[in-house]
């Protein structure tokens, strides 16, 4: 666990601003997710409002060298979980798309993902989107020095599966700072009172996935994009936190 750096005021006032720029990006996407739509159209949007602000997109070219992320976003539509690739495709009324926006700025980074719903999608979709909304911010309510990082599993495991939904396993949280990935990682699932200690200064995301289904997985033949293994669909919300002396505050607002 001594791997879990802990950032100074420094470290999370340029995060604050990196966490600011992802929320504003949603913001200027929002208009542009709609049914006819195309996930180019919304990855070169995201790009170039995030280049306008002086900040790098966090995902465009991340990963091995012999197959880099190809996008600016992540854009997950139905059964894909993550990391769906921005290509050709058209949205269309009754879609969800989870979309994942991550920046590097100043030299730190922020990461968030919002699951949208297109048109008009069905009640049992609905509840799913509602419920993954639900399980991060009941997760993020737990967030506070002493608390364990299994008391957030526990609370987003117990109210998506308490739903009848699949919660995924496989794809985690993580800390977050120099680096897009760091320790420590954050489980979805898991048991109160156990795993790492809170303190200040540590700054983390909480990203549940969740799914209409069976929580298994399968990844695609591109090496990137994760779909539910039963082909339902599936929902994301993240936010990035950092734990404070009072509590937390989200970056990524």
């Amino acid at each position: 666990m001594s791997r879990v750096s802990l950032k100074s005021a420094r470290e999370i006032e340029i995060m604050r601003r990196a966490g600011a720029l992802v929320a504003e990006t949603f913001r200027v996407l929002d208009p542009h997710v709609k049914p006819g739509a195309t996930l180019q159209d919304l990855d070169r949007i995201a790009e170039e409002h995030i280049r306008r602000a002086g900040a790098t997109p966090a995902y465009l070219g991340y990963g091995p060298k012999n197959n880099p992320f190809p996008g600016t976003i992540c854009a997950s539509v139905n059964e894909v979980i993550c990391h769906g690739i921005p290509d050709g495709r058209i949205l269309q009324s009754g879609d969800i798309i989870g979309v994942d926006i991550g920046v590097l700025l100043d030299g730190y980074y922020g990461d968030a993902c919002y699951t949208y719903t297109v048109g008009q999608v069905t009640p049992e979709v609905q509840g799913l989107v509602d419920t993954t909304r639900d399980a991060l911010n009941g997760a993020l309510e737990l967030v506070k020095p002493g608390a364990r990082l299994g008391d957030l599993g526990h609370a987003i495991q117990s109210l998506a599966e308490g739903r009848g939904y699949g919660v995924v396993r496989e794809y985690t949280g993580h800390g977050i700072g120099r680096r897009l990935h760091e320790e420590p990682t954050v489980l979805h699932y898991g048991a109160r009172y156990t795993g790492l200690k809170l303190q200040p200064g540590m700054v983390f995301t909480i990203e549940p996935m969740v799914n209409l289904g069976r929580p298994e997985t399968r990844l695609l033949a591109d090496g990137w994009t994760v779909i539910t293994a039963d082909k339902s669909p599936s929902a994301q919300f993240e936010h990035t936190v950092v734990v404070t002396s009072g509590g937390h505050e989200v970056l990524t607002v």
